[in-house]
């Protein structure tokens, strides 16, 4: 739902956009809004448009009934008037897990370059559960997508015994997870076993409730701040991360 303002020439001057972003926190699914697209041609800004974009989008959604507001910004003070608070991302580091079993199948790298890698990534993206229990997207195939083609060092492998898609990175010094994609999670031990890797060191970029190993949460570098409105995280206590894969 975008807002936004056009000159008398059909230019548009100043835009604020939300979009629907279902979220799963705390085991619960929350009917939430993301907001982006906000800028002001040079010409049109300090009259007040951007803040009027802003209160017009925030009431629509509230009269909609999203329980959550939810936007990335490096800038946080302008929302804080607004009501949305900072949520501080953390990332979770530790050693491995001990691989028990090693698994037979087929592993294979996706490219988005290829019209099947694509169309098989769709799919597992329509089917997928959040990755967290705790804090994660519970649909937005579009930005998954989007991250993965802006981001190149981002490799996509398919895990055919778990018929799921890991978006992940290797620096060198850590075996870096930044999204699983599946109907059902599997462990990070059977993970590591598909990809026949033992690392010194994983780093896991969302909440691993469900990769049956825990890490330890340190804050995430990064300019750009989570920041959220809404009561439905008021319980939120655990420490939290937004997959890069869900950025926007």
């Amino acid at each position: 739902m975008p807002f936004a303002y056009f000159d008398e020439n059909g230019v548009c001057a100043a835009n604020f956009s939300a979009f629907s972003m279902p979220m799963m926190i705390d085991g619960h699914l929350v009917k939430a809004a993301g907001f982006q697209s906000g800028a002001v041609r040079p010409q049109w800004r300090d009259r007040g448009l951007f803040r009027d974009l802003m209160n017009r989008a925030f009431c629509w959604c509230d009269e909609q009934g999203f329980e959550l507001g939810i936007l990335l910004t490096d800038k946080p003070a302008m929302y804080q008037p607004y009501g949305f608070t900072v949520l501080p991302q953390q990332r979770f580091v530790g050693p491995p897990p001990q691989v028990k079993t090693r698994f037979t199948g087929t592993v294979r790298e996706l490219s988005l370059d290829n019209a099947r890698d694509i169309a098989l990534t769709c799919q597992v993206l329509h089917e997928r559960s959040p990755v967290s229990s705790s804090f994660a997207v519970a649909a937005q195939a579009e930005m998954f997508l989007l991250n993965s083609v802006f981001d190149p060092g981002v490799r996509l492998t398919y895990l055919d015994p778990f018929e799921a898609v890991v978006a992940w990175k290797d620096d060198g010094a850590s075996f870096q997870i930044l999204d699983v994609v599946g109907k059902s999670i599997p462990s990070l031990s059977a993970i590591l076993g598909v990809f026949d890797q033992c690392p010194d060191r994983v780093e896991v970029c969302f909440s691993p409730d469900k990769l049956g190993w825990l890490g330890t949460p340190e804050p995430f570098p990064s300019d750009v701040h989570l920041m959220i409105r809404g009561k439905a995280t008021d319980g939120l206590s655990a420490p939290v991360m937004l997959s890069p894969m869900a950025e926007f």
